[in-house]
């Protein structure tokens, strides 16, 4: 509701997240899941805010509401959001003065592409008349390239997308 100032997670470990889909277990694996240049499996996560009651609603798959967050949660959220990020986050503590070995996506760098690395693909944002409209153009973040890495691209068939990734602790990434 601050942006992270002081309260907020994108988990279940905060209070506030009303799970109305008991089929789905939020912070449980997802099956069947990619392998490495082998089979590729997508998920499609939805996220929109409902225009009357000002609750923000997450979808998985084609048509299965999975849950809320209710409008009273949110101060910067409460017309509108501003800004969407989608991607990959690692906790770095640096233990013993080492970057953390924890991987990003599937471990591998961005550059792998397709069958390799992890992706996000068909981007789109709903806009104010509640409709999806593709995304163009995105501003790309890796703070660590020698660690993690982005790289975006668009085509016709999977519309703005990336790949993002990487090993984390690394000859390059002490």
């Amino acid at each position: 509701s601050d942006s992270y100032q002081a309260t907020g997670c994108y988990n279940l470990l905060c209070a506030g997240f009303i799970q109305t889909n008991s089929r789905i277990a939020i912070g449980a694996a997802i099956s069947p899941i990619s392998t490495y240049a082998g089979n590729q499996f997508d998920i499609t996560i939805l996220i929109w805010k409902d225009p009357k009651l000002g609750n923000w609603w997450m979808g998985f798959g084609e048509n299965l509401l999975v849950g809320y967050w209710p409008a009273e949660l949110f101060t910067h959220l409460a017309d509108h959001a501003t800004m969407v990020e989608w991607g990959g986050e690692v906790v770095n503590s640096r233990a013993n003065g080492e970057h953390t070995s924890t991987q990003m996506g599937s471990g591998h760098f961005a550059e792998d592409g397709f069958g390799k690395a992890s992706y996000f693909r068909n981007l789109e944002i709903v806009d104010s008349d509640n409709s999806l409209s593709s995304v163009r153009d995105i501003s790309i973040l890796a703070e660590n390239t020698n660690c993690y890495n982005i790289k975006n691209s668009y085509n016709n068939e999977w519309g703005t997308h990336f790949y993002y990734g990487g090993p984390g602790r690394n000859p390059q990434c002490p």
